[in-house]
């Protein structure tokens, strides 16, 4: 079955960059896209919820949103 999402122009611009071939259909980007947050490790299967904050945490590491590990201690006493 097939679906329509709404996104706008600009996103859909991103995905279209991200094509590998002109044929490529944006489910298989997606899908690529998606293939990029882990699943598993050696201890077990990931819950979404983990998933989800992994993604989060990288995504603000790579914005720069990150707090140094001195303030870190700082904030908790320690």
């Amino acid at each position: 079955m097939i679906t329509t999402i709404q996104i706008t122009p600009s996103t859909r611009e991103r995905l279209a960059a991200l094509k590998s071939s002109p044929r490529e259909t944006y489910d298989e980007i997606l899908n690529k896209l998606l293939a990029l947050i882990p699943r598993e490790d050696d201890e077990g299967v990931y819950s979404d919820a983990f998933r989800m904050g992994l993604l989060s945490a990288r995504l603000d590491i790579r914005s720069g949103h990150v707090t140094e590990h001195d303030e870190v201690k700082k904030r908790l006493g320690l």
